[in-house]
This record gives structure tokens, sequence and C-alpha cells, in this order.
């Protein structure tokens, strides 16, 4: 609990991952992938409870076992290729009481194990500090949209954003970012009243990239261990 509202956290992980088979609970320096998410939360001073919310059995088995309450399976419908994101979101909370058990959601997705507790609880009380109702992990763009084009066949030139005059400078240009997954807070009426997380009252809560990484290929691992090693945390 933070200023005296509850706050449940899930963290969504549904079986049947195309790309790499069993990815949420793949080893990644000792531990399953998900187990992750889970320890930082399960550290939070901020979050009440902390539940996964998953069709898939083995990974709901490996939930439990480092910590997690699985109180339901997810339906086969929420687990689909095209399922919206913020679907399992909404489902996790109402399946646990609803809003008037929880005020805030906090959704962590297992695909980014490098985020620390300290991201967690800094972007809780950034939100609720400042009663905003949502706020998510972002990360600097490597490459300033300002600077892309759309070429034809003829190799034509077009830039993607529109400006006066091409600044050559990246020091002139806006700041750009870009969500990272790591990290979504949400006020739950809110969230089930918008049904997104994206809209004009959505903030950004700043994250560093050595934090942002989200694991998509075989690569991703390699590359999170070596960061988990750096930093001293296997």
């Amino acid at each position: 609990m933070y200023k005296n509202k509850r706050i449940l956290c899930t963290i969504n992980a549904r079986g049947g991952s195309k790309g790499i088979p069993g990815k949420n609970i793949r080893e990644l320096g000792g531990l399953p992938l998900i187990a992750w998410s889970i320890r930082e939360a399960r550290r939070s001073a901020c979050i009440d409870r902390v539940i996964v919310s998953s069709d898939d059995e083995a990974i709901l088995a490996v939930a439990r076992a480092h910590g997690a309450e699985t109180p339901f399976v997810r339906p086969a419908e929420l687990a689909r290729d095209d399922t919206p994101g913020v679907d399992p979101v909404l489902h996790a909370v109402a399946a646990v009481g609803g809003p008037e058990a929880y005020d805030y959601v906090v959704l962590l997705q297992p695909t980014s194990p490098l985020r620390t507790v300290e991201d967690v609880d800094g972007a809780v009380k950034m939100c609720l500090d400042n009663g905003w109702p949502c706020l998510i992990g972002v990360e600097d763009m490597p490459a300033s949209p300002y600077y892309a084009f759309t070429m034809d066949e003829a190799g034509l030139m077009v830039p993607v954003i529109k400006q006066e005059r091409f600044h050559t400078r990246r020091q002139d240009l806006p700041r750009t970012v870009k969500p990272n997954g790591a990290v979504y807070v949400a006020d739950c009426r809110w969230l089930a009243a918008t049904r997104s997380y994206l809209t004009p009252e959505t903030r950004g809560y700043p994250m560093p990239r050595e934090r942002s990484w989200d694991i998509d290929e075989l690569l991703d691992f390699e590359i999170c261990e070596l960061i988990l090693k750096k930093n001293g945390r296997i």
C-alpha cells in the first residue's frame, strides 16, 4: 500500500511462445525468466499483492514456486496472439475483486527482467504523488525520428516529421522516448474506462537502456545475462 491506496501487481505470461518455445520459464542467470519479475515485485514496499496471469500450467507452477499467487487460470480467449494487452490486466483485476479491492494495478511483463524494485516503486510513487491516472516506463529513442525519412521507388526522400528546417544537431531536437514495456501503473477504474495505457493523460517514467531491455529473441537472453553479471546481480 502507498498513500492508503491498495495496489495489485499482475505479471502476465501466456504460454505458446512461437519465437522462443517456453520463453517465460526459460532460464536466465540461474532463474526462470518470469522469476526475475516476481522477485522484484515481492520486494516492493508499495505493492500489496503479486499474482501471475497465465493460461499455461507450467508457467503457473513456476510462478508459485517463486512466491507469486496464481488465483486463476487465464481463459484461452484472453491468451491469443491478437488479444489486446490490456484485456488480461482488466481480467486479472476483476478476478481478484475489481476496483473495490484494489485502487491501482501494476503490470510487469516477464520479458523485462532487468527492471529493478527501485524502478517499480519509483514509478508507483511518481504516479500517485502527482495524482496521475497512468504512468508507463519509457526509454530514450536510440535514433531520433526527426532524422527519419520515407523513400519511394525513385529514391525520393521525404521527412517523416515535417520541419521548417532540418536540424543536424541532436541537441536542437525535442526529446523523444518510446515505451519500454518494463512497468505500467494505472488507476483501476481509469483503465477499465479507457481500456488503453496510451492516452493523452499517460505520463512516462524514464528508465535507462540498461534496465529497459525486452527479451524477444535468443540473443536478448545472452545480452541480459551479461548485463546481470556486470551489475553483480548473478
